[in-house]
């Protein structure tokens, strides 16, 4: 973590330091939450709807904190605190965090996309743990509060770190390459996530390559070669002066054998999935994950892995390691044996249709199920992509699909087209749901369940493993 003297932690935010207080001071780590602050820390007052972290300082002070920021337009500072005075403590944090980057010898990796990136990044950091001293983005630390934290983070010795970008609109990937200044970038996929911000899956695309503006000059993209949108906006980026590095070099991947990187062979086990490719032919690797589309997701990350030298048996050791952040289809078993897919963290249209497409794959169960709730923040075609799910949906596949959630109420209409009578079951409460199946299934079955954060579903396998 950073370990500067108050001195330069000011100098580095663009502050003053209050009258009297002692310049040679260390500062070791930078914390926003007084609940998680440790002694020596700088503390952030940062500042939303219904907060003001100012409010916290003296308790910040009180825990051991070293100094703390203090924007200038609130009044009354706490008198005999260490202040360090800013025009704005977000863009204190954020002028540090690039300040103390600039500072650090580090080789940074840069991963967004609508689908995929945190898995990308997990299996990023597993391939490059292997042979270097590796930071990751912790959990979703992923925006323009979490991105600065995790640089100022990062140790003198780091050798690489790999960093999520998320976004919410325009810009805010922009922001965070620029600050991270990677040397190498990712763009899993262009979805339909955030079509209710920016209307258009090609508003997406620009929003994506936007991590293209702090790339380093002769830096690399690597972008899925399946998604033509993505070579679609390229262009866009490559004016004079569109973005900082004028020179930087691709590599595609994807299903496709037109991609530089494609597989050649897959198939699951019980926990994970094999696979080879047209590249490093000789290795076969094995991710503990299910499913085609993180075969997809592992290829971005051995892309990443060659480029920084690693042979393909660390490769694939790294990738048959690699620890993942939970609730991503996630496998779970039932007291009563039951197999459950939990991938209730979030979804969209392309990571709905990946999570069925597995189910549907996935053998040797006896019947399968799939539980579904609304995908949220789609935009005014919400209701169509949810019908264009319950069309996909084939009881020859799937034998059973449980919805949960008004917008759901659309694909359970359209798969009751084509499904037995009652093999399609609305449900307005998630306990009785659970009960139902639970009454329903054996433990030869398997059941997927799947929707949007908001629907909060995980409470849906929380009783089923119970049950």
């Amino acid at each position: 973590m950073i370990k500067r003297t108050y001195a330069e932690v000011a100098a580095m935010a663009g502050g003053t330091i209050s009258l009297g207080a002692n310049a040679d001071v260390i500062i070791h780590g930078v914390s926003k939450d007084t609940r998680t602050i440790e002694p020596g820390n700088l503390y952030v007052p940062l500042i939303g709807d219904s907060f003001d972290g100012h409010e916290f300082v003296e308790q910040a002070m009180a825990k051991g904190a070293a100094a703390s920021l203090w924007q200038r337009d609130h009044t009354n500072p706490p008198r005999g605190v260490p202040l360090i005075f800013v025009e704005d403590t977000l863009t204190a944090l954020q002028e540090l965090a690039k300040a103390y980057r600039e500072q650090l010898h580090v080789r940074v990796v840069g991963i967004t996309g609508s689908n995929g990136k945190t898995t990308t990044k997990d299996l990023t950091a597993a391939v490059l743990n292997t042979s270097y001293k590796m930071h990751k983005t912790f959990g979703n630390y992923n925006n323009h509060i979490g991105l600065p934290l995790t640089l100022l983070e990062l140790d003198e010795d780091t050798e690489i770190a790999v960093l999520e970008m998320g976004m919410s609109g325009r810009g805010e990937i922009r922001l965070l390459s620029e600050l991270a200044q990677p040397e190498i970038v990712v763009i899993t996929n262009i979805g339909e996530a955030h079509l209710l911000q920016l209307g258009t899956r090609d508003e997406i695309a620009r929003a994506k390559t936007e991590i293209l503006a702090g790339l380093k000059q002769d830096g690399t993209l690597v972008y899925n070669g399946d998604e033509p949108l993505i070579e679609q906006v390229l262009p866009e980026w490559e004016r004079p002066g569109a973005i900082s590095a004028t020179r930087y070099h691709r590599i595609r991947f994807g299903a496709q054998p037109g991609n530089d990187w494609f597989p050649t062979e897959a198939r699951m086990d019980a926990a994970g999935t094999h696979f080879t490719l047209n590249q490093l032919s000789e290795v076969e690797f094995y991710i503990p994950l299910l499913g085609s589309h993180n075969v997809i997701n592992a290829l971005a990350a051995i892309v990443v892995g060659v480029h920084f030298g690693i042979a393909g048996a660390e490769i694939a050791k790294g990738l048959r390691e690699s620890v993942m952040t939970s609730m991503r289809i996630e496998l779970v078993k039932a007291r009563s044996g039951l197999t459950i897919l939990n991938d209730a963290y979030n979804a969209s249209p392309a990571s709905m249709r990946a999570a069925l497409n597995l189910l549907a794959e996935l053998p040797g169960y006896k019947r399968k199920v799939a539980v579904l709730g609304d995908m949220l923040e789609l935009g005014e075609q919400e209701s169509e992509f949810h019908r264009d799910i319950g069309r996909m949906l084939d009881p020859q596949q799937i034998d059973r699909i449980y919805v949960f959630g008004p917008l759901s109420r659309e694909l359970a209409a359209e798969a009751a087209k084509v499904y037995p009578r009652d093999s399609v079951q609305v449900c307005e409460d998630k306990t009785a749901l659970a009960h139902a199946l639970a009454g329903w299934l054996s433990p030869e079955d398997i059941v997927l369940v799947k929707g949007s954060r908001g629907m909060k579903l995980e409470q849906v396998v929380t009783l089923l493993q119970q049950s």
